[in-house]
């Protein structure tokens, strides 16, 4: 996952070779969610984009494939939850971005699933015709569900169901790499009133991963207000790579 001591020093380098002064923890650690949260929302975007120039057979094969590349990136904030009905309707999952797919809560038997995919519908206007309609009326072995504030699946028979869907961005443990709900910020060891150290035990990484780190330090400079020019920025972080692999 990209590194925020990493993201952190490139940004504090850049920042005093822009003449800009020093950016304190606190600063960097302001903008660096919302940065996460704008990368990690830009790649639906790229992914349309993905899909057009696979739809018209110019994307590259293998692991070169763009459309690949960011369904990898993706494949880290996938997630399932298995959810209740309450009052009639489900909760959405408390890190709910953006549902992938949604079918009944069932079980394996003889290696076969019993869950029944669920149709996932936006539109009120059209639920109501669904559910109005002899023909396409929802059943236990076609439900159909309804997105707003809550979840409502039809028939209302249905009491439990599995939500698979790409969750809000978060952060990692820097000495672990574990998954935690705490977002990433840079936290340091003051030795003086002009040196400090990188502390990892209250650290905590991006979850984007590693190779987004030059795209981080472009984003908090921008809300800075650094003037960075890509070439500095992919200098510094290459730079900072090498030494780590070193």
């Amino acid at each position: 996952m990209a590194s925020v001591n990493e993201v952190y020093s490139a940004l504090k380098n850049l920042a005093n070779k822009d003449q800009r002064g020093f950016i304190t923890p606190k600063v960097f650690n302001t903008f660096s969610t919302i940065a996460q949260s704008k990368i990690f929302n830009d790649l639906f975007g790229e992914m349309t984009k993905a899909q057009t120039i696979r739809a018209r057979n110019v994307d590259a094969g293998g692991y070169q494939s763009f459309k690949k590349r960011l369904q990898e990136d993706l494949s880290s904030f996938s997630k399932e939850s298995v959810v209740s009905q309450t009052n009639g309707v489900f909760a959405k999952p408390d890190d709910l971005s953006r549902i992938i797919s949604m079918k009944t809560s069932g079980a394996y038997v003889f290696g076969s699933s019993t869950s029944t995919p669920i149709d996932v519908m936006y539109d009120e206007s059209k639920i109501e015709y669904v559910l109005q309609s002899n023909l396409s009326a929802p059943s236990s072995t076609h439900p159909v569900a309804i997105l707003s504030n809550d979840i409502e699946v039809f028939p209302t028979s249905i009491k439990k169901i599995k939500v698979k869907y790409y969750k809000q961005p978060e952060g990692r443990l820097p000495s672990t790499g574990a998954r935690t709900a705490l977002t990433p910020r840079y936290s340091a060891i003051s030795l003086g009133a002009s040196n400090e150290v990188f502390d990892p035990t209250t650290s905590i990484d991006f979850e984007l991963p590693d190779h987004y780190v030059s795209e981080l330090v472009i984003e908090i400079g921008k809300m800075i207000g650094i003037n960075l020019r890509d070439q500095d920025v992919y200098a510094y972080t290459s730079g900072e790579s090498q030494q780590q692999k070193q």
